[in-house]
């Protein structure tokens, strides 16, 4: 049979039936490509080339080549889903996403903060929104230790640049519109970083 590996029955693998050769027990693909999956075949053949994937494959050790062909099938998608950029896209639009809930959640701590001083300070007396004359007074005056203190303080400085920061997002964001043209300035915007 023109199509099968010596000896049996079975079909070839779905890189030889693309590439229309004979599949061999020893091919290379003929593991990773199962013929019920061409698509898979498909896509990797397209970004990478037959035999760039063939060469990476046999320069492996075997156990990891499972691996390896799961990775360039992911690379090959995401290529696919965007030409310019590739899976660097969706790791810069996964970083940038990771940033932003890194800033609400010190947000959070921050308000938790601020909530649980101000309970403190209403066991202690009156709350007061001027500023003390001295770090210690005001240390002493709420019964606050220096490292709390020094977190309150960064918070605060921090929610009021984040409070600047999420307007100039927000004025950015509604300027854009919707869909894949927010992705796509989002991706312009953030700087490539590993």
């Amino acid at each position: 049979m023109a199509g099968s590996a010596s000896g049996s029955s079975s079909p070839p693998c779905a890189s030889c039936k693309l590439l229309r050769r004979r599949c061999t027990q020893e091919c290379v693909f003929a593991p990773y490509f199962p013929p019920e999956d061409p698509h898979k075949f498909a896509i990797v053949h397209k970004v990478f080339g037959a035999s760039n994937v063939s060469k990476m494959l046999q320069e492996l050790p075997a156990q990891q080549r499972a691996d390896a062909v799961s990775s360039l099938v992911y690379e090959a998608n995401a290529r696919m889903r965007d030409p310019v950029y590739g899976c660097v896209g969706a790791i810069s639009y996964l970083q940038q996403q990771v940033s932003q809930l890194q800033v609400q959640l010190a947000l959070a701590k921050a308000e938790i903060l601020c909530v649980q001083m101000q309970q403190n300070d209403g066991h202690h007396g009156h709350y007061s929104t001027a500023a003390p004359t001295s770090t210690k007074q005001q240390q002493l005056e709420q019964g606050v230790d220096g490292e709390a203190y020094h977190n309150l303080i960064m918070q605060n400085g921090l929610m009021n640049t984040l409070n600047s920061t999420a307007a100039h997002q927000q004025q950015f964001l509604s300027s854009l519109g919707s869909g894949g043209m927010l992705h796509e300035a989002c991706l312009k915007k953030e700087s490539l970083w590993a």
